[in-house]
């Protein structure tokens, strides 16, 4: 079967940056996925991306389908003959044809055919023009007259197979051999002969660099060189040089200045401004200090670079002249005097103001810091303030400077520097990985704020349901989860949920609130494990019990997975679920004592006064959450469980007898219910 290389080509409007490389991707799989279900072999796959074109690149492609063996089974050659001829018909052929097989079940009709593989040069147009239509377009636009729908206007289509075009019209275009060039340095088409020579013709003498990938390492390495020119260390923020990459198609970098008088200002808010609104990169020093440069990608190479650098200063000025006015303006006006002003922002419309959210924050951070010993005026005041910045002008040009700019305000403001900092960790961790706040009062207002959106969300019944978690629950509930254990605080969730829930008013789900919202909180648990390559089965026995306190939690979880590793586990594991097992059939809840006098046999006494030993063994060892220790103490009982097992009727037909075995049996699974429910491991 031969083979030839496979190139389509999509020429565009300049598409949305953020989306490019998905864009991208989907297409490509797209093709892929096509090709594999029609069972079409090919090779080697190379996605390339730009502004204004988006194409896909496959080697080694067969020129045809592989031939297949269709089979059918017909009806019984006892059916009715109008239900042979359909049958046949559907075939194709006539009832002659169908050959007859013996099954377990009689003799039938059968019917085997010889399907010849399409030729893929068929095969492709439809495979691109689905590829094409199952993009994840949130948003779909129409050009001029015509009725095509694309993210973007659409002006040319290359697909060759080999060095032969595929013609077939999509989207409105008739498909071709020619690309087009950069749309300033070489705004001309570009005949290709073969597929292979795509990138190499775009780049020279198109003077386009089609592949993403290169272009990236292009651009990181340039702006790393501009930083090295200043001595400096390029800042190159992953999403920026993302965005910067799907924006340029022949990149090249350029160093320029502002005034120092800008510094006064917070970095952030200035690295925000360059950021978000120009695209620029900036640097720092050796100390991490801000240096009045910047860094931007231009999509040409300029005759004269300086007046292209002189351009993007003046550019950058008033936007820098706006953070420095905003910054001085707010700061005339003191977070406390902002407190009553957030009586007039709705947090959400069942829920109250942002200001009844604040009161609520400043409330539960006090219980919080009392509970862990910490200083509760701190802890009030900073959740009093912790949303005051919302109304500032910085945030409002600048929303993700909330909480910064918010500590910055806060020092100018004669704040204590604990609850200014605080202003800027309630927001701590943002994201997986990121840092968690450092100080007592950050730590409070960090949980308290998430544990009051939990509950009030919940009480007016709005959990996140499927994919849609437009309050982001699963990211608070787990960074509660990551605060408390990862800081090692002594706090009881459902505790803190009541106080939560009770400081709303007349939630209308406000019955059995804490529970629903600790068993969505501790369900979050099960990804963080996996994580960590922590079986669910271990995490499961833990949950089982459902503490409600996250570091002894964690604790129980690390030593039922440490009991997994030893010798005794799998046998202690297997006796506990057969215990389960025969507790739960005979009814038998909690624990009763054990009448010593009614035990007769070597074994169960021997079970026995192993029980009684790890009772005194184990206190402290629960007392002081040293579950580890307590479960390696009660792989001891391995040899006494199993003798039990091996020589004792438990449902002996002695009533007494029976439910004093019962109670040995409940009082053995008490043990290790101390730490976790192991059956769950059998």
């Amino acid at each position: 079967m031969a083979q030839h290389d496979f190139l389509v080509e999509l020429g565009t409007e300049e598409l949305p940056p953020k989306a490019l490389k998905t864009l991208s991707d989907a297409f490509t799989s797209g093709i892929t996925a096509g090709l594999k279900e029609a069972g079409v072999n090919f090779g080697d796959v190379k996605s390339y991306a730009s502004p204004r074109r988006l194409a896909v690149l496959i080697s080694a492609l067969d020129d045809k389908q592989a031939d297949r063996e269709i089979e059918k089974r017909g009806p019984s050659v006892k059916a009715p003959e109008k239900a042979v001829e359909g049958f046949a018909r559907s075939c194709g052929v006539t009832i002659d044809q169908l050959e007859k097989i013996d099954t377990n079940k009689g003799e039938y009709y059968n019917f085997k055919n010889t399907e010849e593989g399409k030729a893929t040069s068929s095969l492709l147009p439809e495979l691109v023009e689905t590829s094409l239509n199952k993009l994840p377009i949130p948003k779909r636009m129409r050009w001029g007259a015509s009725r095509v729908e694309f993210v973007r206007p659409v002006h040319w289509l290359v697909m060759l197979f080999g060095d032969e075009v595929v013609d077939c019209e999509i989207l409105g275009l008739t498909s071709g051999r020619k690309t087009r060039g950069h749309r300033f340095h070489y705004n001309q088409e570009i005949e290709l002969i073969a597929p292979s020579e795509y990138a190499d013709r775009l780049e020279n003498p198109g003077m386009v660099i089609a592949d993403y990938d290169i272009r990236k390492a292009m651009i990181n390495e340039q702006v790393k060189a501009e930083g090295d020119k200043l001595n400096a260390v390029a800042q190159i923020d992953e999403d920026l040089l993302d965005e910067v990459t799907a924006l340029n198609e022949w990149p090249v970098a350029l160093t320029g200045r502002f005034e120092e008088r800008f510094l006064e200002v917070p970095a952030q808010a200035l690295i925000s401004s360059m950021k978000e609104h120009q695209k620029y990169f900036h640097h720092l020093d050796a100390n991490g200090n801000l240096l009045p440069n910047f860094t931007t990608i231009c999509n040409i190479v300029s005759k004269d670079p300086q007046q292209v650098i002189e351009g993007n200063e003046k550019v950058i000025r008033p936007r820098l002249s706006d953070a420095a006015f905003f910054f001085e303006t707010d700061k005339k006006t003191t977070l406390e005097s902002r407190v009553e002003k957030l009586k007039t922002i709705v947090f959400q419309k069942d829920l109250g103001t942002v200001y009844d959210k604040a009161a609520r924050i400043s409330a539960l951070s006090g219980k919080i810091a009392a509970t862990l010993n910490q200083d509760q005026a701190k802890a009030e005041r900073a959740g009093l303030l912790c949303k005051t910045d919302l109304l500032t002008d910085m945030v409002y040009e600048f929303t993700d400077l909330q909480g910064l700019m918010g500590y910055h305000y806060a020092l100018n403001d004669g704040e204590d520097q604990d609850v200014a900092l605080a202003q800027n960790e309630q927001y701590m961790p943002r994201f997986a990985g990121d840092e968690l706040p450092q100080t007592a009062p950050g730590v409070a207002v960090a949980i308290a704020d998430r544990l009051d959106t939990l509950t009030g969300l919940f009480g007016i019944n709005q959990p996140p349901t499927g994919s849609k978690d437009p309050f982001a629950l699963r990211r608070a509930a787990l960074g509660v989860l990551r605060i408390i254990v990862e800081r090692e605080l002594d706090l009881d969730l459902r505790e803190l949920l009541t106080i939560a829930a009770n400081n709303h008013n007349d939630l209308p789900a406000r019955e059995g609130l804490e529970d629903k919202v600790l068993d969505f909180m501790l369900e979050r648990f099960r990804a963080w494990y996996e994580d960590a390559d922590i079986n669910a089965e271990v995490f499961l026995s833990v949950l089982a019990l459902k503490p409600s306190r996250p570091l002894d939690f964690d604790r129980r979880v690390k030593a039922v997975n440490h009991f997994r590793s030893l010798a005794e586990a799998e046998a202690l594991a297997a006796a506990n679920k057969r215990v389960s097992n025969i507790l739960s059939k005979q009814g038998v809840t909690g624990t009763t004592d054990v009448n010593n006098e009614l035990l007769t046999e070597a074994a169960e006494k021997a079970l026995a006064a192993d029980i009684e030993a790890q009772k005194a063994a184990l206190a402290p060892l629960f007392a002081e959450g040293k579950y580890q220790e307590a479960l390696e103490s009660l792989a001891g009982l391995r040899a006494s469980t199993d003798a039990f097992f091996e020589d004792v009727m438990v449902m002996a037909e002695d009533e007494a007898v029976k439910n004093n075995r019962l109670a040995l049996l409940s009082q053995l699974r008490a043990l290790f219910l101390g730490v976790a429910d192991i059956s769950v491991l059998g």
